[in-house]
């Protein structure tokens, strides 16, 4: 297994990401955890409405919220999750957040394993708001199975 070094991000640093009013930073990728886990820091704009419900087969999908408040549906429970709240959504277990207020929020998310920044990097890649259906696609290749209501 490869070893892993030390990784340290300063305030403002990591890979940026821009994906439309939402702003992302990587700040620990898969390729600096040997794949264990990665780690964005992501200010969702305000009224954004998040991803459709979903589940994840092998990772786990985790938030901390540093400002405003995200909704989060977890398992068939929903909690307005404001500053300091954490939700840890294991493998299998349907989910989805979106951010209702009139204010951003920022949030840690962390992957476990790593390998769903990826996506993030793709998504902000391609030119444009992409349509659901491209959307879909690209999720479906980084353990993102949509879940129909």
């Amino acid at each position: 297994m490869p070893r892993m070094g030390a990784v340290i991000r300063r305030p403002g640093e990591g890979e940026p990401l821009g994906m439309g009013e939402t702003r992302a930073a990587i700040l620990v990728s898969a390729e600096d955890t040997a794949g264990r886990y990665a780690l964005v820091e992501t200010i969702y704009a305000p009224g954004f409405r998040g991803p459709p419900p979903h589940i994840h087969r092998e990772m786990v999908d985790s938030f901390y919220i540093l400002e405003g408040t995200l909704r989060m549906t977890a398992g068939g429970e929903v909690v307005d999750a404001g500053p300091g709240s954490f939700v840890a959504v294991p493998p299998g277990v349907v989910h989805t957040f979106a951010n209702e207020t009139d204010a951003p929020a920022r949030v840690l998310n962390l992957f476990a394993p790593g390998g769903f920044e990826a996506y993030l990097r793709e998504l902000a890649a391609l030119p444009g708001p992409p349509d659901p259906a491209t959307m879909a696609e690209l999720a479906s290749r980084y353990d993102f199975e949509v879940v129909d209501g």
